[in-house]
Parts: structure tokens; C-alpha cells; sequence
């Protein structure tokens, strides 16, 4: 799957590995890397998320194309480590242990 996404946010290309299909792998994602990665990334995506928000609901969501949808998963990964960056400072829930949750049913998008 291609991870260009759309002209408007080529700023955001540098955080296209965050472009996941599935939460196991935005959250493996999130567990890999150093909290400078997901503050670098939260930085830069989150002051335009009004402006992706608007641009994907132009769009129909069963039917969007691939650079839009890459944009959503790179949405979806932000929403991944909004706790992680805004509250813990860490990128693990604090006072789990070895304590997981693992989806095992996917958004349809």
C-alpha cells in the first residue's frame, strides 16, 4: 500500500511509517519508539488534525482514496499516542505491568 499522502500535507510525509493498517501495529509502533519520535510526531500532526478532520469528511468513507486513507491511519496512529505524549510521558500505561489488550476486530475503515 502506497504511503504518499495528499499535496495538502506533504509536511507530514516524514511520519508516513506511522500509516498502519491495524491498532496491533500502531501499538507496536507505539512501544518501538522514543518518546522524541511520538513528541515529533504528535507536533507536527496534531496542530493540523482540524484541518485533516475537514478535508477526510469531504471525502466518502467507504470509498477513499489511497492518499486520504493513509491520512486516516496516520490519524488513528496520532489518536494512539495522544495519552502516551499529553499525560503518561511514556509510551507503556502506567502501573500495567505485563498487562495487554489486544483487538481482535478491526474498524471497518
Amino acid at each position: 500500500m502506497p504511503t504518499s499522502l495528499p499535496s495538502e500535507f506533504a509536511d507530514l510525509e516524514p511520519f508516513s511509517d506511522w500509516c498502519l493498517r491495524t491498532e496491533a501495529q500502531r501499538y507496536a509502533k507505539r512501544l518501538s519508539s522514543s518518546m522524541d519520535e511520538m513528541q515529533a510526531f504528535y507536533d507536527a500532526a496534531f496542530p493540523r488534525l482540524e484541518e485533516i478532520l475537514t478535508y477526510l469528511d469531504r471525502l466518502d468513507l467507504g470509498a477513499l482514496p489511497p492518499d486520504a486513507e493513509q491520512l486516516l491511519l496516520l490519524c488513528y496512529s496520532l489518536v494512539n499516542i495522544s495519552f502516551p505524549v499529553e499525560v503518561w510521558r511514556q509510551a507503556r500505561v502506567p502501573d500495567s505491568g505485563a498487562a495487554s489488550l489486544d483487538a481482535v476486530i478491526e474498524p471497518a475503515v
